[in-house]
């Protein structure tokens, strides 16, 4: 590791509520899709849809559902139910839907589930449409997504070019602290260098505190303090950034590529230029580029995806 950008050549899969992408599986044969939203970057991931209402066997159209109790982990300790408009209970069958989709994760190994809030099944933070109040968030299938630790992006944040650009960078960040092997001081320091500056951006005072735990690491505790470091970086990587924290950070690190490379970005303007978040995405997707071509970290982005391209010579 150098001060280069971590590139991934693998997809990563995501999972996605179906109705998320445009599979008429709601209570009332209808869906949206947003993954349309994100144009061509929509193949640089691997989908995987499902739909716990439609694994329930509830079917379309249906009766639209609603947890009586506590909230959707009550489900699954037995001190809830799940009825429909109808009044039947159909808590053993949403159950057993729930259980089948997160098998169906589960078997493909996702890193990110995409769930659409508002659903008594699917719903994180919020499981009612509109101002009604029936249950409690998380939904059936939200509490299973929540105990898995999968990295959870809101449906809804597709639609925003500059929240999708700061999901997917926190998501690919996410991947590969998951997955990077930490075996020595050495690589443990190169690992917190490659994530410090976006760390830095969504939690400052925290990360301030892990590079001085970090600095005071004897070998003895080395495997103890990985876990933690690992596990306390995946928790801060799931939270949301701001458009003021965005522009500055990517105006301080453009400062960094134009002196290390010598070239410009004349797109790229300063923090205080008023600009809409469509404009500040393309900006970031532009920086992203550049530093890539040139071999630089851009700290806003530490982790790269980019399509391998067939070795038509092997």
């Amino acid at each position: 590791m150098s001060n280069q950008p971590i590139i991934i050549t693998t997809k990563l899969k995501i999972g996605i509520s179906a109705c998320c992408m445009g599979c008429p599986v709601r209570y009332n044969a209808k869906g949206w899709d947003l993954v349309k939203s994100l144009g061509r970057e929509k193949s640089d991931f691997v989908w995987v849809p499902v739909c716990p209402e439609s694994m329930a066997g509830l079917g379309v159209p249906r009766n639209p559902i609603h947890v009586v109790g506590a909230d959707g982990r009550a489900i699954w300790t037995n001190e809830a139910k799940v009825v429909n408009r109808g009044g039947a209970e159909v808590t053993d069958a949403v159950k057993a839907g729930a259980s089948a989709c997160m098998e169906a994760l589960e078997r493909a190994d996702i890193t990110a589930y995409i769930y659409m809030d508002g659903s008594p099944t699917c719903g994180v933070y919020r499981t009612t449409l509109k101002k009604q109040k029936r249950g409690n968030p998380p939904g059936v299938f939200g509490a299973l997504l929540l105990d898995k630790g999968y990295f959870l992006i809101p449906a809804s944040d597709l639609q925003s070019p500059l929240k999708w650009w700061d999901w997917r960078r926190r998501l690919l960040a996410f991947h590969w602290i998951k997955t990077v092997e930490i075996e020595d001081m050495k690589t443990l320091y190169a690992v917190w260098h490659q994530l410090k500056f976006i760390c830095q951006e969504l939690d400052e005072p925290w990360a301030r505190a892990l590079g001085k735990k970090l600095a005071a690491v004897n070998r003895e505790a080395f495997m103890d303090f990985v876990e933690v470091f690992r596990s306390e970086i995946m928790m801060v990587l799931r939270k949301p950034s701001t458009p003021a924290k965005i522009t500055n950070r990517l105006w301080k690190h453009y400062a960094h590529y134009r002196k290390a490379s010598g070239k410009s970005i004349p797109e790229i303007n300063e923090p205080t230029f008023k600009r809409n978040v469509t404009t500040i995405a393309g900006e970031l997707i532009k920086m992203e580029r550049a530093a890539v071509d040139d071999g630089i970290l851009f700290g806003n982005t530490p982790v790269i995806y980019r399509h391998r391209k067939p070795d038509y010579d092997s």
